[in-house]
């Protein structure tokens, strides 16, 4: 089992270079789930600060190896009724034909569990099939929901297409 930490200032510039590295990067140490339908940025210091302060009950957790290198990051946050919210799960491209991702997932469900979570929940792009069979794979389910795309908030990137929308995914805890 893997044990997160809660990320610091310090960790900050880390969490970004992989979270875009993960899900922006080109190139042979792209990841398989690399978002190329939104260019730009995933994420910035700022936008991170931002979200931090803004959601003082939200976990951005770290996994790091033994030698203390970054290996994944998770936000999670309390949402509502039993429900939170998980968001970033990011693991290091290089290592992801490992089973990080899903080591990473079960350790963020587990904390989330202990914190009280009877349910995760999260939102995926709808034309990112490859990655939501993979959520589903590991006992995830659409909702239903679907919730619009910030069209014109090129805070998280710029799509490249006009269709884009979020699907919910749940699980029980």
């Amino acid at each position: 089992m893997i044990r997160l930490q809660p990320a610091t200032e310090a960790d900050h510039p880390e969490v970004v270079a992989l979270t875009h590295l993960a899900f922006r990067g080109t190139g042979p140490r792209a990841s398989w789930n690399v978002e190329s339908i939104i260019a730009g940025d995933r994420i910035n210091l700022a936008l991170l600060r931002e979200d931090l302060a803004a959601k003082p009950g939200a976990h951005l957790l770290t996994w790091r190896d033994d030698d203390g290198e970054l290996q994944g990051h998770v936000w999670l946050e309390p949402a509502e009724a039993g429900a939170w919210y998980l968001g970033l799960l990011t693991v290091r491209p290089d290592r992801q034909d490992q089973k990080l991702g899903r080591t990473l997932l079960a350790a963020a469900e587990d904390f989330a569990r202990a914190h009280g979570a009877a349910r995760m929940r999260m939102t995926v792009i709808n034309l990112r099939d490859t990655l939501i069979a993979w959520y589903q794979r590991r006992g995830y389910r659409a909702t239903g929901e679907i919730r619009p795309f910030p069209y014109g908030d090129d805070r998280f990137g710029r799509p490249r297409r006009d269709d884009l929308a979020f699907v919910v995914l749940e699980r029980a805890l």
